[in-house]
């Protein structure tokens, strides 16, 4: 089997989706050989691409000003049609819906294979904040719909985010949830990680820590947080409140936090590797994660790993996998009402100890897990392929037998 991942953005960008194409690719590289097809963006080094245990093909961007993000030219650049064109996929999996997607859903219908999409964004909010007009942002909303509903399964992140596709996207094309997962592992030794994020932070052994991960992007509703956070600081609360991440509003974010006199109390500690992370997780109390914006991330993961419960906003779909006061919480949007939600939970020993351990349980995955059944999945999906073509070569050859065309001049 020859897999083909398509995403229009890639290392050495990091976020969510970048990192699910990375666990699908290096875990199907053991079973198949896999290339995922991309865009150059900003700051790689394609000596650096050689070091993956998968083959890259890159094509051309330019740099949206104002964006993490690049636009992908895949139709411009002949060096990533040309291995496409000759790659012999036996599947094809697009990540995003785009110019990298689009080109691979294309070459799934020239050489028909099956062709799998995943729905791991709430697109339409992206669209509403960059068009402002509704006819425009109605004619994007169809243009992306038009290339995961000629997909031939697609495949939402949690139940939520397929309600929307299927009743407010307008997706047509079969859909099933197939679940995010991990590569974290929970830590071996808790004590020693508290004591090694205590000596990098400068933070008191008895000190409760309260945690982010993930982009520093004000979508994410981290403003939110810290103004609810100065909501708990004026109640008297201690606590440490750590933003692990980089992004286009670090600045904005430590003017707020100045601005809300919280310098003391809030540490941005920017990017971390994975074993940093997961000593950050482990120390943690509560990961808290206000995002409306996300469709299901896989930070909410990692903290449920290390047995840290995440606390989400009533009505986020990324809060679909959870279920408040059983294996998480969920607060009222407001910042009030999830200063309560914090101060509550920190003053119930006996309940947090029950949620932390639900949440190891029953939502901490691996993408071992998860990548074996994708493989079954991809099996399945070549074989109905080809069973469904050699079905369609079958019926034309028998009314070619028995219906033989009829010159309409003949009448």
């Amino acid at each position: 089997m020859k897999v083909g991942l398509f995403i229009d953005t890639f290392y050495p960008m990091v976020d969510g989706v970048i990192k699910v194409v990375d666990n699908y690719a290096r875990r199907l590289a053991k079973k198949c050989e896999v290339v995922v097809f991309c865009p150059a963006v900003k700051g790689y080094n394609p000596e650096q691409d050689k070091d993956f245990p998968y083959q890259i093909i890159r094509c051309t961007s330019l740099s949206v000003p104002g964006q993490d993000y690049s636009l992908p030219l895949p139709l411009a650049d002949p060096t990533f049609n040309l291995p496409l064109i000759k790659s012999g996929l036996d599947i094809v999996h697009i990540h995003s819906p785009f110019a990298v997607g689009m080109a691979g859903v294309f070459y799934a219908k020239m050489h028909q294979v099956p062709v799998v999409g995943t729905l791991h964004s709430q697109y339409k909010q992206d669209f509403e904040r960059t068009f402002k007009l509704e006819p425009t942002i109605k004619m994007a909303l169809n243009t992306l719909m038009m290339t995961f509903n000629s997909c031939d399964e697609c495949w939402a992140v949690n139940s939520a985010i397929k309600d929307l596709y299927v009743n407010e996207y307008g997706l047509t094309a079969p859909c099933k949830v197939m679940l995010n997962a991990t590569d974290h592992t929970p830590v071996a030794d808790p004590a020693a990680a508290a004591a090694r994020v205590n000596e990098r932070f400068g933070i008191a052994a008895d000190e409760t820590v309260l945690l982010f991960v993930g982009r520093i992007n004000y979508l994410k509703n981290i403003d939110f947080t810290v103004r609810a956070l100065r909501i708990l600081k004026d109640r008297g609360e201690h606590f440490k409140m750590i933003f692990a991440g980089q992004g286009q509003d670090e600045d904005k974010l430590a003017a707020l936090i100045k601005d809300l006199r919280l310098e003391d109390d809030v540490i941005m500690a920017g990017l971390n590797d994975r074993e940093q992370l997961q000593d950050l997780y482990s120390r943690a109390k509560l990961f808290l994660f206000p995002s409306l914006y996300d469709a299901n991330s896989l930070v909410q993961i990692e903290a449920a790993c290390q047995g840290t419960p995440a606390v989400f906003l009533k009505g986020a779909r990324t809060a679909a996998t959870v279920t408040d006061g059983v294996n998480a919480f969920i607060s009222e949007a407001t910042e009030d009402a999830f200063a309560d939600k914090i101060q509550s939970v920190l003053a119930d020993d006996a309940l947090y100890s029950r949620i932390s351990a639900a949440a190891r349980e029953q939502l901490y995955l691996d993408w071992d897990t998860v990548v074996d059944g994708v493989y079954e999945k991809y099996q399945e999906l070549i074989d109905a392929k080809k069973e469904q073509i050699e079905k369609n070569n079958l019926e034309a050859k028998l009314k070619q037998a028995f219906l033989p065309d009829v010159d309409s001049k003949e009448f």
